[in-house]
């Protein structure tokens, strides 16, 4: 009895080792937090059109209510559908696997991060900025439009979104940190879309998140090496270590280029040993063998590219550039044994 019980102990133990996952797990965060999908879509959208951009602003200004009862996947289809409107079937597609991507995440952190070196004022989830008085109340715009004159006009970023009215050049500028979608942010916008259509000011709008997520983001087709180093020590008898520069040298000329074995040859003609060493280098140069590299030709092959391009006179250099970057593949051994010139 004693022995059934150890046998099944043991194989209870071999079906623990053998069902345990093998596999590596990678995962890459960002450094900053998550942005909404909301957010992320809004700044989609605007790459196809600032009118666009501020129409979808429009239909989703109250959105987020219903973020609170939805689940996250129906939250998300509901974006999508309202984004649709304004989309083809192929831009939803595409809005689809660029939210996949995260693709906008950090162009809606960016407003984030200016926003954060205003810096907001404290329990406010959203606020104007105007001419460098902040406030989280409509009701001072009023007030500080009047004052703001006789101050300097903020900088404008090429990612802000500015409102389509008149715009004109002589008016302040107000700028509304909030998150699309919220109660707060639709009476910013209600009240700055009025005035701006009025040409009493220019409406600039930069995504706020008051309270975002404590999850870092989590980034999606990016490639991640797992490099698994041997640290075994080797011993090696140093008076024994060969010149890598004579072996590597000995082991090309033992290999044959273009029908030609310069290590027979170089044996019988020692003579030409400089002419066979610039025939060997021009035929290698005149080949597009794309044979793989040691990893120590590749570790200075930008620098060697760089370099051969600065070596030929300037009204080629442009032609040189472009045949190294359409035709890298091929050129990459001739550009390794390139050694450079004296400057």
């Amino acid at each position: 009895m004693r022995t059934v019980i150890v046998l099944s102990l043991l194989l209870l133990n071999i079906h623990h080792v053998t069902g345990a996952p093998k596999g590596v797990t990678a995962s890459l965060r960002a450094k900053w937090t998550m942005t909404p999908f909301l957010l992320e879509t809004s700044e989609f959208i605007a790459e196809d059109g600032n009118d666009k951009f501020w129409q979808f602003v429009d239909t989703v200004k109250e959105l987020t209510v219903y973020k609170q009862g939805e689940s996250v996947r129906s939250y998300y289809n509901l974006v999508i559908k309202k984004a649709g409107q304004f989309l083809t079937d192929l831009q939803v597609n595409l809005l689809k696997f660029a939210v996949a991507l995260r693709s906008h995440s950090p162009a809606v952190h960016a407003s984030q991060q200016i926003a954060s070196d205003e810096p907001p004022p404290e329990a406010c989830p959203a606020f104007v900025s105007i001419h460098g008085q902040l406030s989280c109340s409509t009701k001072d715009i009023k007030k500080l439009l009047k004052a703001a004159a006789g101050r300097p006009k903020p900088f404008l970023y090429k990612s802000d979104h500015t409102y389509p009215g008149l715009n004109k050049t002589d008016v302040p500028v107000v700028i509304l940190y909030a998150e699309i979608g919220t109660k707060k942010f639709m009476s910013f916008h209600n009240a700055l879309s009025e005035k701006a259509q009025e040409g009493t000011l220019m409406y600039v709008l930069r995504h706020f998140v008051a309270d975002p997520k404590p999850q870092k983001m989590l980034l999606s087709g990016y490639s991640v090496e797992l490099a698994i180093k041997s640290t075994e020590y080797k011993a090696v008898d140093d008076t024994k270590v060969k010149d890598p520069k004579t072996s590597l040298n000995t082991e090309e000329d033992e290999n044959d280029v273009q029908g030609f074995f310069f290590g027979s040859l170089k044996k019988s003609h020692p003579e030409l040993q400089e002419e066979l060493v610039e025939l060997r280098k021009h035929l290698l140069e005149s080949t597009n063998d794309m044979a793989p590299l040691k990893v120590w030709e590749m570790q200075d092959l930008s620098f060697q590219a760089a370099d051969r391009i600065m070596s030929v006179p300037k009204h080629d250099a442009l032609k040189l550039l472009r045949d190294l970057s359409q035709n890298f593949p091929s050129k990459a051994r001739q550009l390794a044994r390139y050694t450079g010139e004296k400057r």
